[in-house]
């Protein structure tokens, strides 16, 4: 009796059918980029000053320009900085100062400098010519600053939260469905968050967000993988990504025609409805209705495919064998066996870090771009642009010189182009930004890798939930990375690039300890992956 697999061969393993379905997929994989990383246009923070009342009358009254206006009114920031404070002002009232327009300051002792100072309790004027961002309406600088990264550490939350929501409610309800549901959802809140009034309720539509929209992604990409080839799936979904990495290179030019951070909110989710047209476009998955005994529904999607891809179908191919897995039983699986022998605890712990520290240090650097200062839409473009050939070059290696090379490399790769990055002279910016889009490339590959590294690794009885809680540690990675970039690099920019310059470097390093899976049968015991470096 054939199996699904078979069959596959049979009517086509990427036939005409899948190419239209992997099409109408990878829009979505494209859309999915806004909500991953988009935040940088969103979080815009334009240059500001505290708002002082009276300055403004002042200003008109002595018709100073903006620059005489921070001269006279604004003091200096950190002490041998020749910048103005951002987050303090002179605690005067200019209503009444006694100054004239060539000397505006109170004369006392020593001028200026000893002037009692106060935070920006007045509120903060931005720069003109600043378009509307979350920082500009909600003020969310100086002793606001941390709200900004708990944004995007409670989308990160969201999409831990609904990786293990959308992972259930897929395998009870079928990909399609639990993949329609989501995408209503996320259009819905996406649609929401557009209006919102104040921070409190961005947060927690951000969350909203986070919690269904990744989950769309996953039961989009376990979908499209199920429905090819076996030989086709690891390219599958390798190009899924390259899909993701396209979306994000076509996200700057959207910000760049549409600045304001509540239209580019619009544009970027108004076309996730359309995804609900794929209720009549794409099938269900037919290897999920097989593993659920609906057949007859099953034979119903492998004949369409069949009839596209030009193929036939043959009549012992007309009853598939749904007993695909070793009917012993191995017990339930636990957390306990992903830590209960050597060899799996090492694969367990090693893959949790580069989990970890592959979303750590790949969304802090794209968040890095928004806080250097230059063409945010020209790096934005460059850091997805060098994504595709990071696919290229592991869909050109991986079955030549195998797995562990290239993942390693990655990790090694882009720990080494963050730390040379992180002490590059200032007046050199250009090139530790080139050096720092080097370091993108090394953990975009180290991204795609673990994906199916993590799959190789594990016994057939807790592949899932190896997969699972190992992938987990990717999003407490994203929950890090804002704080990562924002707190420490207003110590020392080049700080947050140290940070992941060496969990770039121990990533790496430990990839080295992982047994080589190229040209071995995925383990199906405990025994088999005890053994697997034999």
């Amino acid at each position: 009796m054939p199996t699904f697999d078979d069959v596959l061969e049979e009517v086509g393993g990427f036939g005409l059918y899948q190419k239209v379905t992997f099409f109408y997929v990878c829009l979505t994989s494209a859309m999915f980029s806004y909500l991953y990383v988009g935040f940088v246009f969103l979080a815009v923070t334009p240059d500001h000053w505290c708002r002082s009342p009276g300055v403004m009358g002042l200003r008109d009254k002595c018709n100073w320009s903006l620059e005489q206006e921070k001269n006279y009114t604004l003091p200096v920031g950190r002490p041998g900085s020749s910048s103005y404070s951002q987050c303090q002002r002179y605690d005067v009232d200019w209503n009444s100062s006694s100054g004239s327009c060539e000397n505006p300051l109170p004369l006392v002792q020593n001028a200026s400098r000893d002037l009692p100072l106060t935070t920006c309790r007045d509120g903060w004027v931005f720069a003109n010519g600043s378009f509307p961002s979350i920082v500009t309406e909600f003020e969310l600088v100086c002793a606001d600053a941390w709200k900004l990264d708990l944004t995007q550490a409670c989308l990160n939350l969201g999409f831990m939260l609904g990786t293990i929501l959308m992972g259930y409610t897929a395998d009870m309800f079928g990909r399609k469905l639990s993949f329609l549901f989501a995408t209503f959802v996320t259009s819905v809140v996406g649609l929401v968050v557009a209006f919102l009034p104040n921070y409190t309720w961005f947060l927690i539509f951000r969350t909203l967000q986070g919690l269904f929209s990744k989950g769309s992604w996953l039961c989009a990409y376990v979908f499209i993988t199920e429905l090819v080839g076996l030989e086709y799936r690891r390219t599958v979904g390798i190009l899924y990504q390259v899909c993701y990495s396209m979306g994000m290179m076509l996200l700057p030019a959207v910000a760049y025609l549409l600045p304001a951070w509540r239209n580019l909110q619009l544009a970027a989710t108004i076309p996730n409805f359309l995804f609900l047209t794929y209720y009549w476009l794409i099938p269900e998955s037919p290897r999920w209705l097989l593993s659920q005994k609906k057949n007859a529904e099953a034979m119903t999607v492998i004949r369409k495919m069949a009839k596209m891809n030009g193929k036939s179908l043959s009549k012992k191919s007309e009853v598939i064998n749904t007993i695909e897995e070793d009917s012993e039983d191995l017990g339930r699986p636990s957390f306990v066996d992903l830590i209960r022998t050597p060899q799996i605890r090492k694969h367990t712990l090693i893959l949790m870090f580069n989990w970890f520290s592959c979303a750590l240090v790949y969304q802090g650097l794209v968040m890095r771009l928004g806080t250097l200062g230059g063409n945010i839409y020209l790096d934005f473009f460059i850091s997805g642009a060098v994504e595709i050939p990071a696919a290229v070059l592991i869909l050109l290696v991986i079955e030549r010189i195998g797995r562990r090379l290239p993942f390693a490399t990655g990790g090694l790769l882009a720990g080494a182009s963050c730390l040379i990055a992180a002490f590059i002279p200032e007046n050199l910016s250009w090139l530790a930004t080139a050096i720092a889009f080097v370091g993108k490339l090394g953990i975009t590959i180290s991204f795609e890798m673990v994906v199916f590294v993590n799959a190789e690794l594990y016994p057939t009885f807790i592949r899932n939930l190896g997969v699972s809680v190992c992938s987990s540690l990717c999003d407490i990675g994203g929950i890090a990375a804002p704080f990562i970039v924002y707190r420490l690099a207003d110590i020392w920019m080049g700080m947050p690039l140290v940070v992941f310059g060496v969990t770039g470097l121990i990533s790496g390093g430990l990839v080295l300890l992982l047994p080589e899976t190229k040209g071995l049968t995925l383990p199906d015991t405990i025994e088999d992956v005890e053994r697997i470096r034999r």
